[in-house]
């Protein structure tokens, strides 16, 4: 599919500078692009590849020019590259109806509009959306109801009771709501504690492959509307995440600790449980969180601290050595 520079301007709320007829076939970056490809730019080191590049266009940020290349110029350039690439990678679109191979109970309300793919399980009670997508071996637990325009990738695995919102995506072999690692030292053995909770999912929530979330033992285990999920994170039971989170691959969170909203926890990131994180705190990777963290506030290392006590830490200990050889000269003058 071929769109004009003014589509793509038009589609991103860009300005062109240059040929507004100019076809564009497809989007790649300044390394690979042929004649007839967009490709971006958001920083001028980005910028000078994609000139001396084959590419027809730049999407460029309104500080930029160029006497070579027709560029759109927009106020951020990272964002219209999103919105760009959706124009030539549009999402499939699967159509409505049950596949033959689906299990589905007899009471299960599902939309017409939904479509069912090959090998699902869906029990009974559940309730499922308009335009909602199971795309195959998806199991669905009893009492389950996912909204409007939920898209389930192969083998996701849905617990009973689990809510899940609007435009929710989960990736393949995600397990949503299973049991909390819950036990009670008993004359010698684990007991295990019923988790009889539920996992509740906001909308506009996209979760990565093989993520863990587990239901809450009473209660709900809740992940607020607009967070994001990377691949392989671990929830554990009657964990709270606010709105518009980022928790990015390998991240471990022990149970009933709270985040709030717009919380960033880099890579491999560990949370004790118990705890609250507070409103727009960015925790660095592979940091471990003991202790309860403020709005807004920054920490790093393990046992993780605010940034800038951990980074004047790390200085220190960068000068032990020498540290430690003047000590030991100083003792042999004073014959120690």
């Amino acid at each position: 599919m071929a769109f004009t520079t003014a589509d793509i301007a038009k589609h991103i709320d860009g300005e062109v500078l240059g040929d507004t007829t100019a076809p564009l076939k497809g989007f790649a970056p300044a390394d690979s692009a042929r004649a007839g490809d967009l490709t971006f730019a958001e920083n001028e080191d980005f910028f000078a590849r994609a000139e001396s590049s084959a590419a027809t266009a730049i999407i460029a940020d309104q500080r930029f020019t160029s006497t070579k290349k027709i560029l759109i110029r927009v106020a951020n350039a990272r964002v219209a590259f999103a919105k760009a690439l959706t124009l030539f990678f549009p999402e499939p679109t699967l159509p409505p109806g049950v596949h033959s191979t689906a299990v589905i109970a007899a009471d299960a309300q599902i939309d017409g509009t939904a479509h069912i793919g090959p090998y699902c399980v869906v029990g009974k009670r559940v309730r499922i959306g308009a335009r909602t997508v199971l795309q195959g071996g998806n199991f669905i637990g009893e009492d389950c109801k996912l909204g409007d325009e939920v898209n389930l990738f192969p083998n996701v695995t849905v617990y009973p009771r689990t809510e899940i919102g609007r435009r929710v995506r989960i990736h393949a072999s995600t397990v949503i709501g299973s049991d909390g690692f819950g036990y009670v030292q008993d004359g010698g053995i684990h007991r295990k504690v019923p988790q009889i909770g539920n996992v509740i999912i906001g909308d506009d929530v996209e979760i990565g492959a093989g993520v863990m979330i587990d239901r809450g033992a009473l209660g709900s285990t809740v992940i607020g509307k607009g967070t994001k999920i990377d691949n392989l994170v671990q929830i554990a039971h009657n964990v709270e995440i606010g709105e518009g989170s980022l928790l990015i691959a390998q991240v471990g969170i022990a149970g009933s600790t709270k985040l709030g909203n717009y919380v960033v926890l880099a890579g491999q990131v560990g949370i004790a449980g118990h705890l609250k994180i507070g409103n727009q705190v960015i925790v660095s990777a592979q940091a471990g969180v003991m202790n309860d963290i403020p709005d807004g506030e920054k920490w790093l290392g393990s046992p993780a601290q605010p940034d800038r006590q951990t980074k004047r830490q790390l200085i220190a200990i960068t000068h032990l050595p020498d540290l430690l050889k003047r000590v030991a000269e100083l003792e042999k003058k004073l014959g120690k």
